[in-house]
């Protein structure tokens, strides 16, 4: 068997087995064709020439063009890679065990204020599609979705009665996220007023937010959106459709909600993840204890 043999096993195994999501698995099979160039290039083209040496020079090239956090995800992507050749029993042990992982600098998300947040929403009326564009920074902000969930949400997915929607997440892992009385006025507007009058395909006809051809919006659009909401409010901050997922978590945590509950919302595998946002809030944490603990 060629390493293209086995590359195509491991996206199977990726996706039938992990369950994870397609663009996941692309970022895993955009690491693994530069391992596989690189071998190619070195004259290593079968699996018995591969060995820890081979491995460190591969990361070494690479280091040179990519950031450590890519230099993180590669290694993870071949440690992910070479345990699945363990687990097939067609190598006796991974060449990549004792690799680490970079030091990667640890950056504080930007989050915006809930005044930035209520003039950029405001601002997005005065555009064309605006209530659809309010809508969708609103339920961003609200809800505090990736921008994939977003353009991928489905109007059956959309409980008014309870003030839920269900979101399909990473490795297709679905939640629930409650609807704010601001938000859910604004998406069942949107809906009833807005979208209606679109014609839309079949592939479209469940997709809650479309463009102007009926057609599901894609993440540059909805970058878009956002940059120009931003700009006619005046917000000068570099502003992604993440920095109001940021903003969702931050703002949560300083009005009390535990780590647990946000985890959820977010859909965030490991609580690690979401415990960064208890960084950025290390003032509301003090005040909180000040406030609330017994021997203040």
């Amino acid at each position: 068997m060629n390493l293209a043999t086995y590359f195509k096993d491991f996206e199977d195994y990726l996706k039938f087995e992990r369950n994870l999501s397609i663009n996941t698995i692309k970022s895993y099979r955009s690491d693994l064709n530069k391992f596989e160039f690189f071998l190619t290039k070195t004259g290593a083209k079968k699996l018995s020439f591969i060995d820890p040496e081979i491995v460190r020079e591969f990361l070494y090239d690479e280091s040179k063009r990519v950031n450590a956090k890519t230099q993180g995800r590669m290694i993870s992507t071949l440690k992910t890679f070479f345990n699945f050749l363990v687990l097939e029993k067609l190598i006796s042990d991974s060449p990549i065990e004792n690799i680490d992982y970079p030091k990667i600098d640890s950056k504080i998300p930007l989050v915006l204020s809930t005044d930035e947040i209520d003039k950029i929403i405001s601002s997005a009326f005065s555009k064309k599609y605006g209530l659809r564009n309010q809508a969708i920074i609103e339920i961003m902000y609200s809800c505090g979705l990736r921008v994939s969930e977003l353009t991928e949400m489905k109007i059956s997915n959309i409980f008014f009665d309870e003030s839920l929607i269900k979101i399909l997440g990473k490795g297709n892992k679905e939640r629930f996220i409650p609807l704010s009385s601001i938000a859910k006025k604004l998406l069942y507007n949107y809906i009833k007023y807005n979208r209606k009058k679109l014609s839309y395909d079949k592939q479209s006809v469940d997709i809650v937010f479309l463009n102007n051809r009926g057609k599901k919006l894609t993440r540059v659009m909805v970058y878009n959106i956002i940059n120009d909401a931003a700009l006619e409010a005046k917000i000068n901050k570099k502003i992604s459709p993440h920095t109001l997922r940021h903003s969702f978590a931050t703002h949560l945590i300083e009005n009390g909600a535990d780590i647990i509950s946000i985890q959820k919302m977010m859909g965030h595998e490991n609580v690690v993840t979401t415990e960064k946002y208890l960084h950025v809030n290390k003032k509301h944490l003090v005040e909180t204890v000040i406030k609330f603990h017994p021997r203040k």
